[in-house]
């Protein structure tokens, strides 16, 4: 049976879609976009019509534009058909697309690992910067707290200095994608932060400023942003030849993340532990909502599966040997 609908009552069901989304604690606001662009493609090809047959008007959406990635693709139409079967809470006839039509693809996307060697170069790059709004102290303490910890940078630049408590050395990270979750952090790095708020004190104190609470400040003492804290890394990359001199590609600074779950995980199977026992305990301190989102760190460095390759030779050679 052919689903036909009016633009008036997809608005309508668009609207109670979105709200419903909502109300279960999502802010869905990528959904929303493409639900908003989906309408107003049908009031484009189909203008003052009445009736739209809702299959074809899916089918046109999704052929718009010829060429693009399977993944792009995917994206777009898991929305459009989350829409379909919410109408059909009340329309049990209508029309909602197989997942065939656009299946879900496995993402070509590749990390970009930085070796320890480009962290220490980093590192002192990041020491020596001179700018007139990033300051090196300021810098140097965020790519270690980046690298040593493996939080989101936007997590990094929010972090109040309520939140950071040297003295249990821990860090709260509050409502990060829908969760608040505790960071224990090493000795090290506390020592490094201790340092950090002295010169931050100082800084202050000769700005004569109010201390606004940000635990990362801007030279002139108004808080970081990731905006700004994203463009003196990158700028950084691209000075150390880490990142292409133009262009979105090649390493970001979300790649000190990447490092640290992939130096950890190395790190464990260097002393022979059992990765898949240690992947939960690495899942609950980088926030991931499943252990799925850690799992893609295994295959993310070839010396990590030469490790595997080495220690699962080892096994079958013991077991080959008489008793």
């Amino acid at each position: 049976m052919t689903t036909i609908v009016t633009l008036i009552e997809l608005k309508n069901d668009a609207e109670s879609f979105v709200t419903f989304k909502r109300a279960m604690g999502y802010r869905y606001q990528r959904g929303a976009y493409e639900i908003d662009r989906f309408l107003r493609f049908l009031k484009q090809q189909w203008n003052d019509v009445d009736a739209i047959p809702l299959a074809d008007a899916i089918s046109n959406w999704c052929g718009r534009l010829p060429g693009r990635k399977a993944i792009s693709l995917s994206g777009e139409f898991g929305i459009i058909r989350q829409f379909c079967l919410h109408r059909r809470r009340r329309d049990p006839t209508c029309y909602v697309p197989e997942h065939a039509f656009a299946p879900v693809k496995e993402s070509p996307f590749f990390p970009y690992i930085f070796s320890r060697e480009e962290v220490l170069r980093i590192l002192a790059a990041a020491s020596a910067h001179e700018g007139h709004f990033i300051w090196a102290s300021m810098l140097r303490r965020l790519v270690l707290m980046l690298y040593c910890t493996g939080i989101r940078l936007g997590e990094a630049t929010r972090l109040k200095m309520e939140d950071v408590d040297l003295e249990r050395g821990t860090l709260l990270i509050r409502n990060s994608k829908r969760r608040t979750r505790i960071v224990p952090i090493r000795e090290d790095l506390i020592g490094e932060l201790r340092l950090y708020l002295h010169d931050r004190r100082r800084l202050l104190l000769d700005l004569h400023r109010p201390d606004h609470g940000a635990f990362f400040i801007r030279q002139k003492g108004g808080p970081l942003d990731i905006s700004g804290a994203s463009v003196a890394i990158r700028e950084i990359l691209r000075r150390l030849d880490i990142k292409p001199a133009r262009g979105r590609v090649g390493a970001r600074p979300y790649e000190f993340r990447h490092a640290f779950a992939v130096h950890r995980l190395t790190a464990w199977a260097e002393e022979g532990a059992d990765i898949h026992v240690k992947l939960p305990f690495l899942s609950a301190y980088l926030g991931h909502q499943n252990i799925l989102g850690t799992e893609v760190y295994l295959k993310a460095t070839p010396q990590l599966l030469e490790l595997a390759s080495t220690r699962f030779e080892q096994h079958v050679r013991s077991a080959r040997q008489p008793r």
